[in-house]
């Protein structure tokens, strides 16, 4: 155990004094709001997440003409830029809660930049599959 403020926390679940939130959560207890507000970036992070991928499988589903397999070279890396910021935005709230825990400045995210390059990369697919469709 990390301190007087860490061994007289009560955990949610069982109530008794010093246990851990989570056995591997070091540190000081965090005041909620903190702690829920990361939460809450955390879960905007996998809607955008899941609605990527809801949108590669629309387009793999309906995207028809142009040439053979046009939908699943614009699905595929929805879909795979969905499942990387799902992965990712679990990663950044595990490296805040631990930094709000130990008191130290919360990491920088690269979620904005990894989001930003995909949905770029996914326009220019996008342009390109249109001026293919509109010149064939």
């Amino acid at each position: 155990m990390r301190g007087t403020a860490h061994q007289a926390k009560t955990s949610a679940a069982d109530g008794a004094p010093g246990a851990p939130d989570h056995p591997q959560d070091p540190g000081a207890h965090v005041d909620p709001r903190f702690t829920f507000a990361n939460e809450r970036t955390y879960l905007a992070w996998n809607r955008t997440a899941l609605a990527l991928v809801a949108g590669g499988l629309a387009v793999a589903q309906f995207l028809k003409g142009g040439f053979a397999g046009a939908g699943l070279v614009v699905a595929l890396p929805l879909i795979a830029l969905g499942a990387c910021l799902s992965h990712r935005s679990y990663r950044h709230w595990q490296r805040s809660q631990r930094a709000l825990r130990l008191v130290e400045p919360v990491p920088a995210s690269a979620l904005p930049r990894v989001l930003t390059y995909g949905v770029t990369v996914f326009a220019a697919a996008a342009i390109a599959l249109a001026v293919i469709h509109f010149v064939s």
